[in-house]
């Protein structure tokens, strides 16, 4: 921490591009030297100053902090006031805080418990980033090589670079032998990046052409090398991408903005209600007489508030989420961020990594030039499997002798070897890919790799280096010294004398020369990167470069690529149906990147394609409108996702490596690569996929849409239905007892809206999503006809629900006469109205002048004489007509959830038996509910009794009702939509 401090009150200094000083330049302004390094004291004075090589961690947020979000929500809120008010009320009027809090605490616990599950682990992006860098590191201080904590690094240490060294810091190279360092994670580039010391004058130069740099947590592969440390911790170049993490805000997805929104809106119209009601209550006690208190009053509102909040949209929100999280890890894409499986529904713009996303990441030689030829190879990666063609047939290559040393070269002027895995069978490479493709080819021309090492030994090499660009063997070759050489094809010709066509030789010309670099340059223009082949007798010949490398026979050609994943194509074509832009940025070179693209159909030929230089004055509708960006850097990716988020697109950004973190974080949906993907990525990303295949963002797209589709459903689903209890309990309180308690408005939204709900997540997908546009981002979940659905529903329903409970509260025919002995056990009910205070007479009188229940059975034309049976029979009737209307509002609700399956389509097209979830869910509802009915302790607590074997008939008009006037909705949609 005091190193931190420090560190923090450094003045901000200039940036230096050390890539355009010397040596003696960079050693001046660090005041190190190349030879000894620092001085232990400097080391120690430094390490004050600059602080530890390390990213720095942010901090990470408490988990009791994430718990506690969980309850931020309006219509939780809600909730949580109307517990209290109805444990107040019930306190006070009945001396017990009563059950209805206790439901609705459980619920809101519950949701919470559950979104703070699913939110999971914080974010450790950086320390991902952290635990990427090079543990320790050769240093030379005090003119000694000794080996420290990568950590301890400062700037002007004097580093030293072997093969396989991850590297610690960023750094100027003074000194390289053949020097190749792996830059993929960073830059992008899909080869091994040759290094070198020289002056770059260049002051704009990309970060993957600064060749005299190497850069922290990159991979030496190759040969050797010195350099002097330029920056360290969040000053190198992990570190730039590290900041950006850190400062990347988080988004909220579309779905949760839409609820957000949907939340407020929602809260306040119930709690507009809610009042309206309890007020009307009020009313009708202090004006009217009625029977119930102010109390009683407050609690009809509490009830409405119970009735009108979709307790369990939370939770059912994530339930279905979490479903599509399960189908999703099926087909290879985890996510990480629940509600960003919503978001891939709505994505308008997919922008892709090439290396490793687009393509295999596996060199491929996909075709050969000997003896004035073209051959081509079939087969991708280093799979030995495929076959060689001329001109579209199979040819064996002993009889072709021009291609058959080609390939041997290859084969034995090279230090990889290929690997097949035990488990996964895959085959690998080790070492150069570039060679180990070398190997593949030969392969499938029958040259097996060990078995010609051995039979052809090689006895001499002149390792390959980036100023002569060409690697020399001699290996034993009939009992003679054979000298084979590969490199730039260019240069090679200028070496050779000679040629060799079908078989003989004979001296090279001009002709030859142009022929050689025409097909050479066209291969380039495909994007091929070639090499090519020659050799000669080295009977005699000192093993050194001017003597060996000199008087060649020029052989062929091979050409290779990084070749797109086979099923990339269609993919992306799936994308283009959808209205989904596909858009390659990459940190490879722009010929490369374009011939790639074009092979994918992802651009036309002659469309312009941009490097990353390009993008600062581009503006949006200029990278709106490119498809393809090449030599980009992790804050070019940053602009462009900002440019299209600008235009309104939804991005996913895909990616696998350290200078994809940024973007992935910044853009509405960051995929990582599973297998080659960096730990970097993997944490920056809200998903990621374990098979490294782009097609599967397609799926993953259509599991979002499709789930989008799903929450829609059980949203309006719910909404409907609450639109119904609401206008129930709304209409009923100008004229009539509340027709249902909140326990029972509880027990209908939990048991028969929440199950139900959480089925229709279930549902099957619409086969059509992928042929649809993405909706707009903006796009609220309340629509037209979303809205005039769910009105259109709950008024039909209103009009079921009131009229029964009127027909059983009002109407004389059916109004029961009599109490039956089994209500008569809930006698407690019964004195808490005539009893209070001990002296039922006066209670009797009280209730006879000012209630009006018993003139109500009088006029209803019930013949009652004694006074305490009215009571009892008044209370009966009203538990009767609420069991009635419980019954069949639960029953239409049921019916309701099937209506909810399709906005559009006839549930008898759709089928009934189709999401059987949906059937087993409503199945258990029926039965719980009905259990209410007959076991007298649960159906005590819910405020239900008994039913006739007749009043159980209206479950059939309650089912007619509910689906029928739906269906003709329906039919008006599909007229409208011409479906």
């Amino acid at each position: 921490m005091e190193n931190q401090e420090i560190v923090e009150e450094i003045p901000i200094e200039p940036e230096i591009n050390w890539f355009t000083l010397s040596k003696e330049e960079v050693e001046k302004n660090l005041s190190t030297s190349s030879n000894s390094g620092l001085s232990s004291a400097e080391v120690k004075t430094r390490f004050e100053k600059y602080g530890p090589n390390e990213l720095k961690a942010e901090e990470k947020r408490p988990r009791w902090k994430v718990f506690l979000d969980q309850f931020k929500d309006v219509l939780i809120y809600i909730l949580i006031f109307s517990a209290i008010i109805s444990a107040v009320f019930n306190f006070i009027e009945y001396g017990s805080l009563g059950d209805d809090w206790i439901v609705i605490a459980v619920i809101v616990v519950l949701n919470a418990i559950i979104g703070f599950i699913q939110e999971g682990k914080a974010d450790e992006a950086i320390e991902a980033l952290k635990n990427f860098a090079a543990p320790e590191s050769q240093v030379i201080r005090d003119g000694k090589e000794i080996t420290v904590k990568a950590r301890e690094l400062v700037p002007g240490d004097l580093i030293v670079l072997h093969e396989g060294d991850m590297l610690p810091a960023d750094g100027r190279i003074i000194e390289q032998s053949n020097l190749k360092v792996e830059e993929a994670a960073l830059t992008g580039e899909s080869v091994p990046v040759n290094k070198q010391s020289n002056i770059i004058e260049d002051v704009e130069c990309p970060l993957a052409e600064r060749k005299n740099m190497v850069f922290s947590s990159t991979l030496a592969t190759y040969g050797r090398g010195k350099a002097i440390i330029t920056e360290t911790g969040m000053k190198t170049e992990v570190g730039k991408i590290a900041t950006m993490i850190s400062e990347a805000e988080d988004k909220m997805t579309p779905l949760q903005k839409n609820l957000e929104d949907f939340g407020v809106w929602l809260g306040k119209i119930i709690l507009l209600i809610c009042v309206a009601v309890s007020l009307v209550y009020i009313a009708r006690f202090l004006w009217f007489g009625a029977s119930f208190g102010i109390m009683e009053s407050i609690l009809a509102g509490v009830a409405l508030a119970v009735a009108a909040i979709p307790e369990g949209l939370p939770a059912v929100v994530s339930v279905c989420l979490a479903i599509g999280v399960t189908r999703m890890s099926e087909q290879n894409a985890i996510i990480k961020k629940l509600h960003s499986v919503e978001t891939l529904g709505c994505t308008s713009v997919i922008c892709s990594d090439k290396t490793g996303t687009l393509t295999k990441n596996e060199m491929t030689v996909r075709s050969a030039w000997a003896g004035g030829k073209i051959y081509d190879f079939t087969g991708s990666g280093y799979a030995p499997e495929g076959k060689i063609l001329l001109e579209g047939s199979e040819i064996q290559t002993a009889s072709i002798p021009d291609l058959d040393l080609t390939l041997k070269i290859g084969l034995l002027c090279n230090n990889a070897r290929l690997n097949q895995d035990e488990k996964t069978k895959k085959w690998n490479t080790f070492g150069d890919p570039t060679e180990g493709c070398l190997i593949t080819s030969a392969w499938k021309a029958g040259m097996e790799h060990a078995t010609y090492q051995k039979k052809f030994p090689r006895l001499d090499e002149i390792p390959f280096d980036s100023t002569r660009k060409r690697m020399t063997v001699i290996h034993e070759i009939e009992g003679k010294k054979i000298a084979y050489v590969k490199g730039a094809t260019e240069i090679l010709l200028d070496l050779c004398n000679n040629i060799q066509i079908d078989g003989q030789n004979r001296p090279i010309t001009a002709e030859d020369k142009k022929q050689i670099l025409e097909a050479y340059e066209q291969k380039a223009d495909e994007a091929l990167r070639g090499l090519g082949f020659a050799y000669r007798d080295a009977e005699g010949i000192k093993v050194e470069v001017e003597e060996m490398e000199k008087d060649l026979t020029f052989i062929g050609m091979q050409f290779m690529i990084d070749p797109p994943r086979d099923e990339v194509k269609v993919a992306i074509k799936e994308c283009k149906q959808a209205g989904i832009g596909v858009k390659m940025i990459t940190g490879d070179n722009l010929i490369t990147a374009t011939a790639i693209a074009r092979e994918l159909g992802m651009v036309n030929p002659g469309e312009i394609t941009h490097q990353g230089k390009d993008i600062p004055d581009m503006s949006d509708d200029d990278i709106s409108d490119c498809h393809v960006f090449a030599r980009v850097s992790p804050e070019h990716k940053q602009n462009i996702v900002k440019a299209l988020q600008n235009k309104g697109f939804v991005v996913a950004m895909t990616g696998d490596g350290v200078n994809d973190a940024p973007a992935l974080k910044n853009a509405d949906v960051g995929v990582a690569m599973g297998i080659t993907g960096t730990d970097v990525s993997k944490e920056a990303a809200v998903m990621v996929l374990a098979d490294d295949n782009f097609a599967t963002i397609v799926h993953a797209v259509e599991e979002g849409r499709g789930i989008y589709d799903n929450i829609k459903k059980f949203i309006q689903y719910l909404l409907s239905s609450n639109v119904m209890e609401v206008l129930v309990l709304f209409i009923a309180s100008f004229f009539l007892p509340p027709p249902l308690v909140a326990t029972q408005l509880l027990w209908i939204n939990l048991v028969t809206d929440g199950a139900p709900a959480v089925a229709l997540g279930f549902d099957p997908y619409d086969p059509t999503l992928m042929k649809q546009k993405p909706r707009p981002i903006d796009e609220p979940l309340l629509t037209k006809n979303f809205i005039i659905t769910m009105l259109y529903r709950g008024v039909i329903l209103t009009a079921l629900i009131l009229g029964i409970y009127i027909l059983y509260d009002r109407v004389t025919g059916f109004m029961p006469t009599e109490v039956p002995d089994g209500f008569r056990d809930l006698i407690y009910e019964f004195e808490d109205l005539i009893d209070t205070e001990g002296v039922k007479t006066n209670l009797i009188i009280k209730y006879d002048s000012e209630s009006g229940l018993y003139q109500h059975l009088l006029e209803s034309g019930v013949p009652v004489e004694d006074m305490e049976e009215a009571l009892l029979l008044d209370r009966y009737i009203l538990w009767k007509a609420r069991s009635v209307t419980f019954l069949v509002m639960m029953v239409a609700e049921m019916s309701n959830a099937f209506n909810c399956r399709s906005e559009y389509n006839s549930l008898f097209k759709i089928g009934f038996f189709k999401n059987k979830p949906m059937l087993f869910s409503v199945g258990i509802s029926v039965v719980l509910t009905i259990l209410l009915y007959f076991w007298r302790g649960l159906g005590n607590i819910f405020s239900v009794i008994p039913l006739d074997a007749v009043d159980w008939l209206w479950v059939i008009p309650s089912i007619i009702v509910t689906i029928g006037c739906v269906e003709i909705l329906k039919i008006y949609f599909r007229k409208q939509l011409h479906l």
